[in-house]
């Protein structure tokens, strides 16, 4: 039997599977359900904002529609202020949701790219306040570090704009910010498809979350099944060592071995 993967620590938690989940997007709750489970994962992050919490038990709520196997990630998406993203967080742990939240401060509504200001100081006032707090925020490795001193359990740089379907952007600031890290750094944002994942985990990413990727395909359930699958072949490729990249190509059977057999049987060459 093959080695598994090992599991992914965040705090105090610990994850079998290193592929977050989002739940936002999905044409309807069947086919969320079926993907999720389909992706393997079991962190799925909800949006407090959009849960449509009033509604539970009515299945009319997102939450209705999510089984007890998941640890759910509250986020705070759709906050503009670092009023209103401590206000979100608080409310998804006194609704039960978990202790432990995905913070976003967005800048603005044309970008959503993370305000990095008030980010930080959302991050700061939500771990005194006893929260473990996974930080989505821009790929900048000083930002990063800045995140990492202020008690951030794991820190979620974007490979690209949310929804933008365009992988990993920037992979120097990236590699930097994984090079530099003693937290996990959990590549969010800008997943298109099973490849962009791959990417992120031969950087050397500790897991990647997404959301659009998989609920915006033409099949979320397949799309689902072949980001586990990327996941895994990016975890495994950042380890055995992959072969440096050459200008010229580099022959994988030898010539010499053929030109000395050639010149034994006396055939001539050119």
């Amino acid at each position: 039997m093959p080695e598994s993967i090992p599991p992914l620590t965040v705090g105090r938690y610990t994850f079998k599977s290193r592929l977050l989940v989002g739940t936002g997007k999905y044409p309807d709750f069947e086919t969320m359900k079926r993907a999720l489970a389909e992706s393997g994962a079991d962190v799925i992050t909800v949006a407090v904002r959009r849960a449509n919490l009033d509604a539970r038990g009515t299945g009319g709520s997102l939450l209705d529609h999510i089984g007890p196997q998941y640890q759910l990630l509250p986020n705070t998406a759709g906050c503009f202020t670092v009023d209103d993203a401590i206000r979100t967080a608080h409310l998804g742990r006194e609704l039960g949701l978990s202790e432990m939240v995905k913070l976003e401060v967005l800048a603005d509504q044309q970008t959503l790219l993370p305000h990095p200001v008030y980010t930080l100081e959302a991050c700061r006032k939500l771990v005194a306040d006893g929260f473990t707090v996974l930080v989505y925020t821009n790929d900048d490795p000083v930002l990063a570090k800045e995140l990492e001193g202020a008690g951030a359990a794991a820190v979620m740089p974007a490979g690209s704009p949310i929804g933008s379907g365009q992988g990993v952007l920037n992979r120097n600031n990236m590699e930097i910010i994984l090079e530099r890290a003693r937290v996990p750094i959990i590549i969010d944002a800008g997943v298109g498809t099973a490849s962009d994942v791959t990417i992120a985990m031969e950087l050397g990413a500790a897991g990647v979350l997404l959301n659009t990727g998989i609920a915006g395909a033409q099949d979320p359930v397949m799309m689902a099944r072949a980001m586990r699958h990327a996941l895994e072949a990016g975890w495994w490729a950042a380890r055995a060592g992959r072969i440096p990249k050459r200008r010229y190509a580099s022959a994988s059977s030898p010539m010499s071995g053929l030109i000395a057999s050639v010149a034994a049987q006396g055939i001539p060459g050119e």
